[in-house]
Protein backbone atom coordinates (compact mmCIF):
# COMPACT_ATOMS: atom_id res chain seq x y z
CA UNK A 1 0.00 0.00 0.00
CA UNK A 2 2.82 2.26 1.02
CA UNK A 3 4.78 2.05 -2.57
CA UNK A 4 1.06 2.92 -4.18
CA UNK A 5 0.63 6.01 -2.12
CA UNK A 6 4.16 7.05 -3.21
CA UNK A 7 3.67 6.23 -6.95
CA UNK A 8 -0.05 8.32 -7.01
CA UNK A 9 1.89 11.40 -5.25
CA UNK A 10 4.75 11.46 -7.52
CA UNK A 11 2.92 11.20 -10.17
CA UNK A 12 0.38 13.56 -9.23
CA UNK A 13 2.62 16.33 -7.95
CA UNK A 14 4.93 16.23 -11.50
CA UNK A 15 1.61 15.76 -13.63
CA UNK A 16 0.34 18.85 -11.82
CA UNK A 17 3.81 20.89 -11.40
CA UNK A 18 4.10 20.76 -15.00
CA UNK A 19 0.69 21.64 -15.95
CA UNK A 20 1.58 25.35 -16.23
CA UNK A 21 2.60 27.14 -19.10
CA UNK A 22 6.87 27.46 -19.06
CA UNK A 23 9.85 27.44 -20.78
CA UNK A 24 10.07 23.88 -20.60
CA UNK A 25 6.42 22.17 -21.58
CA UNK A 26 6.26 25.56 -24.31
CA UNK A 27 9.67 24.40 -25.67
CA UNK A 28 8.42 20.30 -25.95
CA UNK A 29 5.53 22.36 -27.87
CA UNK A 30 7.24 24.22 -30.07
CA UNK A 31 9.60 21.53 -30.99
CA UNK A 32 6.67 18.78 -31.83
CA UNK A 33 5.23 21.98 -34.37
CA UNK A 34 9.10 22.61 -35.95
CA UNK A 35 10.54 19.44 -35.84
CA UNK A 36 7.76 16.37 -35.36
CA UNK A 37 7.09 14.63 -32.05
CA UNK A 38 10.40 12.67 -32.25
CA UNK A 39 12.81 15.10 -31.54
CA UNK A 40 10.00 16.58 -29.25
CA UNK A 41 9.59 13.20 -27.38
CA UNK A 42 13.55 13.32 -26.96
CA UNK A 43 13.32 16.22 -25.51
CA UNK A 44 11.02 15.18 -22.85
CA UNK A 45 13.16 12.17 -21.95
CA UNK A 46 15.87 14.22 -21.80
CA UNK A 47 13.39 16.62 -19.09
CA UNK A 48 12.34 13.85 -17.53
CA UNK A 49 15.69 12.08 -16.25
CA UNK A 50 16.45 15.71 -14.58
CA UNK A 51 13.39 15.19 -13.11
CA UNK A 52 14.24 12.45 -11.43
CA UNK A 53 17.61 13.07 -10.27
CA UNK A 54 15.85 16.39 -8.92
CA UNK A 55 13.46 14.18 -6.67
CA UNK A 56 15.84 11.92 -5.85
CA UNK A 57 18.24 14.43 -4.16
CA UNK A 58 14.99 16.39 -2.69
CA UNK A 59 13.41 13.34 -1.41
CA UNK A 60 16.78 12.29 0.46
CA UNK A 61 16.93 15.85 2.10
CA UNK A 62 13.16 15.28 3.05
CA UNK A 63 14.16 12.05 4.77
CA UNK A 64 16.91 13.56 6.84
CA UNK A 65 14.56 16.02 7.85
CA UNK A 66 12.57 13.41 9.17
CA UNK A 67 14.41 11.99 11.08
CA UNK A 68 15.44 14.86 12.54
CA UNK A 69 12.71 16.77 13.33
CA UNK A 70 14.72 19.66 15.91
CA UNK A 71 16.59 20.82 12.37
CA UNK A 72 13.02 21.61 10.89
CA UNK A 73 12.76 24.24 13.54
CA UNK A 74 15.44 25.98 12.23
CA UNK A 75 15.12 25.65 8.46
CA UNK A 76 12.08 27.09 8.53
CA UNK A 77 13.48 30.53 9.01
CA UNK A 78 16.20 29.72 6.03
CA UNK A 79 12.87 28.65 4.36
CA UNK A 80 11.04 31.72 5.17
CA UNK A 81 14.28 34.22 3.87
CA UNK A 82 14.45 32.10 0.51
CA UNK A 83 10.17 32.15 0.16
CA UNK A 84 10.73 35.77 0.21
CA UNK A 85 13.96 36.03 -2.38
CA UNK A 86 12.01 33.42 -5.04
CA UNK A 87 8.70 35.68 -4.30
CA UNK A 88 10.27 39.23 -4.96
CA UNK A 89 12.10 37.25 -8.14
CA UNK A 90 9.06 36.28 -9.67
CA UNK A 91 7.07 39.78 -8.60
CA UNK A 92 9.42 41.89 -10.11
CA UNK A 93 12.33 40.64 -11.44
CA UNK A 94 11.92 37.45 -13.70
CA UNK A 95 11.04 38.26 -17.59
CA UNK A 96 7.84 38.46 -18.40
CA UNK A 97 6.24 34.28 -19.74
CA UNK A 98 3.58 36.12 -21.82
CA UNK A 99 6.37 36.82 -24.47
CA UNK A 100 6.96 34.45 -27.12
CA UNK A 101 9.37 31.81 -26.78
CA UNK A 102 12.03 32.90 -29.35
CA UNK A 103 12.67 30.21 -32.32
CA UNK A 104 16.60 30.03 -31.09
CA UNK A 105 15.34 27.95 -28.45
CA UNK A 106 14.03 24.86 -30.92
CA UNK A 107 16.76 25.75 -34.02
CA UNK A 108 19.40 23.29 -32.54
CA UNK A 109 21.01 19.72 -33.91
CA UNK A 110 18.14 17.04 -33.79
CA UNK A 111 21.15 14.82 -31.80
CA UNK A 112 21.24 16.89 -28.78
CA UNK A 113 17.53 17.06 -28.23
CA UNK A 114 17.91 14.71 -25.11
CA UNK A 115 20.80 16.76 -24.13
CA UNK A 116 19.31 19.63 -24.46
CA UNK A 117 16.27 18.56 -22.23
CA UNK A 118 18.44 17.65 -19.64
CA UNK A 119 20.20 21.28 -20.05
CA UNK A 120 16.68 23.40 -19.74
CA UNK A 121 15.02 21.38 -17.09
CA UNK A 122 18.54 21.77 -15.01
CA UNK A 123 17.98 25.28 -14.98
CA UNK A 124 14.82 24.87 -12.95
CA UNK A 125 15.74 24.32 -9.39
CA UNK A 126 12.06 24.99 -8.31
CA UNK A 127 11.48 21.18 -7.83
CA UNK A 128 13.98 20.70 -5.41
CA UNK A 129 11.89 22.95 -2.80
CA UNK A 130 8.43 21.53 -4.04
CA UNK A 131 9.09 18.11 -3.39
CA UNK A 132 11.03 18.70 -0.09
CA UNK A 133 7.28 20.61 0.69
CA UNK A 134 4.75 17.65 -0.71
CA UNK A 135 6.77 14.98 0.68
CA UNK A 136 7.10 16.05 4.06
CA UNK A 137 3.66 17.54 4.59
CA UNK A 138 1.98 14.06 2.97
CA UNK A 139 4.50 11.72 5.57
CA UNK A 140 3.00 13.97 8.85
CA UNK A 141 -0.16 12.55 7.26
CA UNK A 142 1.00 8.99 6.68
CA UNK A 143 0.60 8.79 3.35
CA UNK A 144 3.91 9.18 2.11
CA UNK A 145 7.07 6.46 3.19
CA UNK A 146 10.94 7.34 2.99
CA UNK A 147 11.85 3.61 2.93
CA UNK A 148 14.01 2.95 -0.01
CA UNK A 149 11.48 1.21 -2.06
CA UNK A 150 9.33 3.67 -1.74
CA UNK A 151 11.07 6.19 -2.51
CA UNK A 152 12.39 5.07 -5.88
CA UNK A 153 9.26 4.41 -6.73
CA UNK A 154 7.72 8.11 -6.35
CA UNK A 155 11.25 9.06 -8.16
CA UNK A 156 10.22 7.04 -11.24
CA UNK A 157 6.75 8.15 -10.61
CA UNK A 158 7.55 11.72 -11.20
CA UNK A 159 9.24 11.10 -14.18
CA UNK A 160 6.46 8.97 -15.38
CA UNK A 161 4.06 12.13 -14.56
CA UNK A 162 6.27 15.13 -16.29
CA UNK A 163 6.94 12.47 -19.33
CA UNK A 164 3.05 12.36 -19.74
CA UNK A 165 2.16 16.21 -19.07
CA UNK A 166 5.01 16.54 -21.78
CA UNK A 167 3.10 14.66 -23.59
CA UNK A 168 -0.12 16.16 -23.86
CA UNK A 169 1.81 19.46 -24.62
CA UNK A 170 3.56 17.88 -27.44
CA UNK A 171 -0.07 16.31 -28.87
CA UNK A 172 -1.95 19.14 -28.39
CA UNK A 173 0.34 21.85 -30.78
CA UNK A 174 1.07 18.35 -33.24
CA UNK A 175 0.28 20.77 -36.01
CA UNK A 176 2.16 23.33 -37.55
CA UNK A 177 0.29 26.71 -36.98
CA UNK A 178 1.44 29.92 -34.99
CA UNK A 179 -0.65 29.61 -32.11
CA UNK A 180 2.28 28.69 -30.25
CA UNK A 181 4.22 31.83 -30.81
CA UNK A 182 1.24 33.56 -29.42
CA UNK A 183 1.97 35.29 -25.63
CA UNK A 184 -0.18 33.75 -22.17
CA UNK A 185 -2.83 35.94 -21.47
CA UNK A 186 -1.27 35.40 -17.99
CA UNK A 187 2.45 36.39 -16.75
CA UNK A 188 2.90 32.87 -14.90
CA UNK A 189 5.97 34.22 -12.80
CA UNK A 190 2.87 36.49 -11.03
CA UNK A 191 1.15 33.24 -10.18
CA UNK A 192 4.22 31.24 -8.91
CA UNK A 193 4.83 34.86 -6.95
CA UNK A 194 1.26 34.53 -5.64
CA UNK A 195 1.92 31.09 -4.05
CA UNK A 196 5.29 31.52 -2.85
CA UNK A 197 4.42 34.40 -0.86
CA UNK A 198 1.36 33.05 0.43
CA UNK A 199 3.77 30.29 1.67
CA UNK A 200 5.88 32.71 3.24
CA UNK A 201 2.97 34.09 4.84
CA UNK A 202 2.09 30.87 6.21
CA UNK A 203 5.66 30.04 7.21
CA UNK A 204 6.27 32.87 9.50
CA UNK A 205 3.17 33.01 10.93
CA UNK A 206 3.78 29.40 11.86
CA UNK A 207 7.37 30.83 13.09
CA UNK A 208 5.34 33.51 15.34
CA UNK A 209 3.21 30.99 16.85
CA UNK A 210 6.06 28.45 17.71
CA UNK A 211 8.11 31.55 19.71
Amino acid sequence: MALLFNFIIGFSAAFIGVIPPGLINMSAAKISMKEGRRNATLFSLGVCVTVMLQTYIALLFARYLEKNPDVIASLEQVALGIFICITIYFLFIAKDTRRAIPDNLVRKSKKKRFFGGIFIASLNVLPLPYWVYVSVTFSAFGWFSFDTPELLTAVLASGLGTFIMLRLYIHFFKRKDTSINTPLKVNMNFIIGAVTALISLITAFKIFKDL
